[in-house]
């Protein structure tokens, strides 16, 4: 295991996507666990999906009294950007921020270029700078650590499974894939031209209460209770590596507190996958989702799940499989996602349930 060598206790931490689903439960696990953090939070709070969602988690992370600062922006506002590091001047960067989602890149491609490319690059401008500080405020050694969002979607139609950190991902499917493998890319330009220590986080089909509801258990079951019929694509023949959302921030929460050496190269870089390790049928998966939507009370007992389900084609821009191989993270971490498919379900069915019902 490495050792830490960066302790939370006392840091300025910037957290951009603070309103999205990993963003702000990262937010809500921070003030829980470390003291005399400032958190510094930035998002666009746009309608791509529901903004009630955004407001309400914003309010869960307002409710623990922890010291948060929130900036309505986008990333792509080099002025916003700039300013946040000069005034706030964050130790911890996490950057989640980033136009989500496979199928809306084909339709909607300027914004992925907008927020996942630009923005990324105004979040690394920034995070060089900062060194630049050093010399007007002796008590700032400038950004510690970026830890930043990329996608299980960079293996695009890898063959091998499961997919290793080391393999190539020079195949992406989807625009929205090679925009997560450009952020890879710049991150490690980056931290061989500045010395920036920067680690970026594959994460695989990531799931549980309060998600977004584009996913598709949120639209699986948005369906469900409208008794409209879902689809299932590639006729059912797909593998997903469900991760429940609580074991994606305990896996950044861990890797914060780990800034990369230098390699061989002379770079301050790493990249893990965050993962299940347990690839699911996706006909098995809304068969348990279905199952505990009835729990929760969400669907009636006698509810016809034969009949509002229809086998599809494979759509553009998505793989048969995600595998996340995360020995690299257990051997680095001690750590791997474990919480069993049925169990994050429930807790998202009983929240779905509360929130909606």
């Amino acid at each position: 295991m490495l050792e830490k060598n960066i302790d939370l206790n006392g840091k300025r931490i910037l957290v951009t996507g603070a309103a999205g689903f990993i963003g702000a439960n990262l937010c809500k696990e921070l003030f829980r666990s470390y003291e005399n953090i400032h958190i510094y939070g930035i998002d666009n709070m746009n309608d791509y999906y529901d903004p009630k969602i955004k407001n309400d988690r914003l309010r869960e992370i307002y409710d623990l009294g922890g010291n948060f600062d929130f900036a309505r922006g986008s990333i792509a506002d080099k002025e916003l950007v700039n300013s946040v590091f000069e005034e706030f001047k964050p130790e911890v960067v996490v950057n989640l921020a980033a136009q989500a989602g496979v199928r809306y890149s084909i339709e909607n491609p300027d914004a992925y270029i907008e927020s996942n490319i630009i923005g990324f690059y105004n979040i690394l401008e920034a995070c060089r700078h900062s060194y630049d500080a050093k010399s007007v405020d002796e008590h700032y050694a400038g950004v510690l650590h970026l830890v930043y969002a990329s996608s299980s979607s960079v293996y695009g139609s890898n063959k091998k499974i499961p997919y290793s950190v080391e393999d190539k991902v020079d195949n992406p499917v989807s625009l929205y894939a090679a925009t997560k493998k450009s952020n890879e890319l710049l991150a490690h330009s980056y931290s061989k031209l500045y010395g920036i220590p920067s680690t970026g986080l594959r994460f695989f089909t990531v799931y549980g209460p309060a998600g977004r509801p584009d996913m598709a258990y949120f639209g699986f079951t948005n369906k469900l209770v409208n008794g409209e019929k879902i689809k299932i694509f590639n006729y059912g023949n797909c593998k997903r590596d469900f991760t429940y959302v609580d074991d994606i921030v305990k896996g950044v929460v861990n890797v914060m507190q780990v800034a990369p050496f230098e390699n061989e190269n002379g770079v301050k870089y790493k990249v893990y996958n965050i993962g299940n390790n347990d690839p699911v049928n996706l006909l098995d998966f809304v068969d348990i989702l279905q199952q505990e939507l009835i729990s929760a009370g969400v669907l009636p007992e006698d509810y016809d799940f034969e009949s509002h389900k229809e086998l599809v084609p494979m759509q553009p821009g998505d793989v048969e499989i995600t595998y996340a191989d995360v020995s690299a993270l257990q051997e680095d971490f001690g750590f791997k996602p474990s919480t069993p498919l049925r169990e994050g379900l429930r807790s998202f069915a009983k929240w779905y349930k509360e929130y909606y019902c």
